[in-house]
């Protein structure tokens, strides 16, 4: 059983969630169960700064404050920080606990993506051990490379520090996190197995619970196939950016596919790329004259360029051969 974590290494509960998976995966209903833990990139702070500032400093922020405010409906921020420093007590972790740096979490998401690709998910689950005690209970930078140099190395992974200097991972990063969008992740830490999502570091008897309740293996689909669905599902969550970012590859590889061109189409018309939007889907109605709906996206993308006359013959044709689109 493949279990993914997907989840930030800046999230407290990330920490205590994967305490919980361990203490879930030792008792006895799970017994016999053959596990493998992969760790997946989630950001719950996306606008971290590059160089990170001390927390007590950051949270004299009143936005920060405001942030962590939502966090923990009821409770103060310093509330919920000694509450969040009881349970990880209780899970073993610390004392002393608690970070002291806000800080991008991003390098050392790539140090994990490599850590996988080199040696596995053991070697993968360690450095991610690594990496939280750093930043919860050593209180150090882990966007500082140095330090995540120092943090591979104790996790018997010395040839990943010297690889965060280059550009590896970089991209294996961003579109695993375009894909945990894609999916529908939105809390970390999230555990995955097969189809089936459990939200939250929730207590040990609720992870075996989900552990055992059985394992309804994802259908496996070609990597070509699952990237264009994952690319329309940002496109229905408002991200074309990131539809196009996922659709690159296709693009390159396949860009005569009509499939992919016609998303890529449309995810160039919601991100207001309106010049590449009418090259695609004049060339897509060149070859499909009876494509209802991109005579549909064409007549609306020539709208929008103040195209009118030439708008409403593409915008004709599609009505005519699809009532519905009137």
């Amino acid at each position: 059983m493949r279990i993914e974590i997907w989840a930030d290494v800046v999230c407290p509960w990330a920490y205590i969630g994967k305490r919980r998976l361990e203490r879930a995966l030792a008792a006895p209903e799970t017994a016999g169960l053959e596990a493998e833990v992969v760790w997946r990139p989630f950001r719950i702070d996306p606008t971290a700064p590059a160089r990170a500032v001390p927390l007590e400093e950051a949270l004299r922020d009143p936005l920060m404050d405001g942030a962590l405010a939502r966090c923990a409906p009821g409770l103060t921020p310093a509330e919920n920080r000694a509450r969040v420093s009881a349970i990880a007590a209780e899970e073993g972790l610390g004392p002393p606990w608690g970070a002291a740096w806000r800080a991008s979490s991003h390098d050392a998401h790539r140090l994990l993506a490599l850590a996988l690709d080199h040696g596995g998910a053991a070697l993968q689950n360690e450095v991610a051990e690594q990496v939280m005690k750093a930043h919860f209970v050593e209180g150090l930078d882990i966007s500082d490379r140095s330090r995540l140099k120092a943090v591979a190395e104790r996790a018997g992974f010395p040839e990943g520090g010297p690889l965060l200097d280059t550009d590896a991972a970089e991209r294996a990063v961003r579109e695993s996190l375009l894909v945990g969008k894609a999916r529908g992740i939105a809390t970390s830490p999230t555990f995955v197995v097969g189809d089936r999502a459990l939200a939250g570091a929730q207590a040990p008897e609720t992870i075996a619970e989900f552990l055992t309740a059985g394992d309804r293996p994802r259908r496996a689909l070609p990597e070509e196939v699952e990237r264009l669905r994952y690319a329309e599902s940002l496109l229905d969550r408002r991200d074309p950016l990131g539809a196009l970012e996922l659709l690159r590859p296709l693009l390159d590889e396949h860009g005569r596919d009509t499939g992919v061109r016609l998303l890529a189409a449309r995810a160039y018309f919601a991100s207001a790329q309106l010049r590449r939007a009418r090259e695609t889907l004049e060339e897509l109605v060149a070859e499909s004259p009876d494509d209802s709906y991109a005579r549909l996206l064409l007549g609306r993308t020539l709208q929008r360029q103040g195209l009118a006359d030439e708008a409403a013959v593409h915008l004709r044709l599609a009505t005519t051969m699809s009532p519905g689109y009137a």
